[in-house]
C-alpha cells in the first residue's frame, strides 16, 4: 500500500468517526434540550466537539438513527411511556378533528417522541380558516404560525399552523388543502415522502404497543 493510499484511508476513517461523534452528540442535544431541527442540532454538535470539517456532518437520517439508539440506551424506562401517552392523545384528537381527515406525522408516528415532542397532525381543508374557527368554537385557544413544507427543490408552499396544549401536551396542526392528501411533502430526515397515518393506523400502533408491553411484563415475570 502506497503512503498516499494509506493517508486517504486514514482520512476517510477519521471522517467516519467524526460523523458518528457528531450524530451521537446531535442526538443527545435533541433528546436532552428539545432541539427539533436536525440541521441546527448537527451544527451545534459539531461546534461543541470542535469538528470543522463539513464532510464530517452526518445526514439527517444518521442523526435520527443515533437518536433511536440514545433513547434505547438511556431512556428505555421513560420514553416508551411518553410515546404511548402522545399516541393516545393523537388518536383522541384525530377523532375530534375527523371532519378534516387528520393524519399523524413526525416523531409520535416514527416512535422517537419524547418529553419535548408535540403531537403533530396534518389536517385538510380548502378553507384555511375552518380549523381555527372549529377549535375556537369548541373553546380551544390557539396560537397561529406558518410553515413551509417541501415537495421539491423549487416547490415549498407555506401553510397555516395552529398550536395549542391539551392535558399539558403540545399539539401542532398544519392545515393543507384537500388535494394535498394525494401527495405527502418530503421528510426532513431522508427527503422521501413523509409518512402519514390515518386514525385506523394509529389505533393499530397502539394495539401493537399493548402487545409489546404485555410481552415485556411476561418476560420479566418468567425470569
Amino acid at each position: 500500500m502506497s503512503r498516499g493510499e494509506h493517508h486517504r484511508i486514514h482520512a476517510h476513517d477519521r471522517v467516519q468517526r467524526n460523523r458518528l461523534r457528531v450524530a451521537q452528540e446531535a442526538a443527545r442535544l435533541m433528546s436532552e434540550h428539545g432541539i427539533r431541527d436536525f440541521h441546527h442540532a448537527k451544527l451545534k454538535a459539531a461546534e461543541r466537539l470542535g469538528i470543522l470539517d463539513t464532510q464530517a456532518l452526518p445526514r439527517n437520517l444518521e442523526i435520527e438513527q443515533a437518536l433511536r439508539e440514545h433513547q434505547r440506551l438511556f431512556l428505555a424506562d421513560s420514553q416508551p411511556q411518553l410515546l404511548r401517552q402522545r399516541r393516545e392523545a393523537a388518536a383522541e384528537a384525530m377523532r375530534f378533528l375527523a371532519a378534516f381527515e387528520p393524519r399523524l406525522v413526525g416523531a409520535v408516528l416514527e416512535g422517537t417522541a419524547d418529553a419535548h415532542s408535540a403531537v403533530c397532525l396534518h389536517l385538510f381543508s380548502d378553507d384555511p380558516d375552518a380549523v381555527d374557527l372549529y377549535l375556537r368554537e369548541h373553546g380551544v385557544p390557539v396560537e397561529t404560525q406558518t410553515r413551509r413544507l417541501r415537495y421539491s427543490r423549487d416547490e415549498q408552499p407555506e401553510y397555516p399552523v395552529l398550536l395549542f396544549a391539551a392535558d399539558e401536551l403540545p399539539f401542532d396542526l398544519t392545515v393543507l388543502p384537500r388535494d394535498a392528501l394525494r401527495q405527502a411533502p418530503l421528510d426532513r430526515a431522508d427527503d422521501r415522502p413523509m409518512r402519514r397515518a390515518a386514525l385506523t393506523q394509529v389505533e393499530i400502533l397502539l394495539a401493537e404497543d399493548d402487545d409489546d408491553a404485555f410481552e415485556q411484563r411476561l418476560s420479566a415475570a418468567l425470569r
